[in-house]
């Protein structure tokens, strides 16, 4: 079964290789000090892959794609993206915007060194505990 069941309950963990982990959490480091941005894949309820969304931006402040640049792809479930001031809360313009595609988001926080620095949400800005599996 996927990350929701039939029944449509609230999403309350979700379950991410450590693979992928280690890999966020590298890539949010070679960017800083800009945001890194990504999208989430899932298998069988596992976040298993980050795509990078053709033509993104890594900005001070703030990181972006165009959806239109995207294929259909059943398989994302949500979106990553770091935050270089260290504050693992979601902003309002993270809820509006980048939370409005999928529904379980990642947000990797300075300094990038730990698991510790990487928290999950749902798209309304609610936090999930993140399970981290080999």
């Amino acid at each position: 079964m996927g990350f929701l069941s039939r029944e449509k309950k609230r999403l309350s963990t979700v379950k991410i290789r450590r693979a992928l982990v280690d890999g966020l959490l590298e890539v949010s480091r070679e960017v800083h000090p800009r945001e890194f941005i990504g999208l989430l894949r899932a298998e069988r309820g596992v976040i298993s892959e980050v795509i990078i969304p053709p033509f993104s931006i890594y900005g001070l402040g703030e990181s972006s794609f165009s959806p239109y640049d995207l294929p259909i792809d059943p398989s994302l479930v949500g979106s990553v993206h770091s935050h270089p001031s260290g504050d693992p809360r979601p902003s309002k313009q993270d809820v509006n915007v980048a939370f409005s595609f999928g529904f379980v988001h990642l947000i990797i926080t300075y300094p990038y060194s730990c698991h510790e620095n990487i928290y999950a949400y749902d798209k309304e800005g609610k936090p999930l505990k993140l399970i981290i599996i080999e």
